[in-house]
């Protein structure tokens, strides 16, 4: 028996380009970069939009907000390692490989961190290669390293 399951979205105008935020009931499910344009609100994105409000205020450092994320079980471990990474700072995709006992899977872990569904609050902008380089990242190599400016300022404020 499958249950029906109601969607919400709605964008959200940061100082960095349009994001579209979508939710279950229960928990975020999406927030990617869009032009896209819909509104069919609810409270948790109301709460998402104010928690990203705050973010771009450097008024935030962390987010408070359930979330669900569809994926394989790599994939969600990938997702889980990256809210592990602390506010402000940056690892490699070979040490998350390293995290998730897996040496060889770097290459894997930017392929996970290049499909996360919920940008900005599970941080796979602090995802940089093994030599610091910035590598992709879906809203531009420009964005990656204007939120990192942003979080490396408000750890030193």
């Amino acid at each position: 028996m499958r249950i029906q399951t109601n969607y919400y979205q709605d964008t959200f105008e940061s100082p960095f380009g349009k994001f579209s935020i979508r939710s279950s009931e229960h928990a975020i499910e999406e927030i990617k970069f869009t032009d896209f344009q819909q509104k069919r609100t609810h409270p948790l994105i109301d709460q998402c939009k104010k928690q990203l409000e705050e973010y771009f205020n450097s008024q935030r450092f962390e987010f408070d907000l359930p979330i669900n994320m569809n994926g394989t079980p790599f994939q969600k471990n990938v997702w889980k390692a990256l809210c592990s990474i602390p506010f402000g700072h940056t690892v490699s995709y070979q040490s998350i490989a390293i995290q998730l006992n897996n040496h060889t899977a770097a290459r894997a872990v930017g392929a996970a961190n290049g499909q996360n569904p919920i940008a900005i609050i599970v941080p796979c902008h602090r995802v940089i290669g093994k030599n610091g380089s910035l590598t992709g990242y879906a809203g531009g190599i420009q964005l990656k390293q204007q939120l990192l400016n942003l979080e490396q300022s408000m750890i030193s404020l």
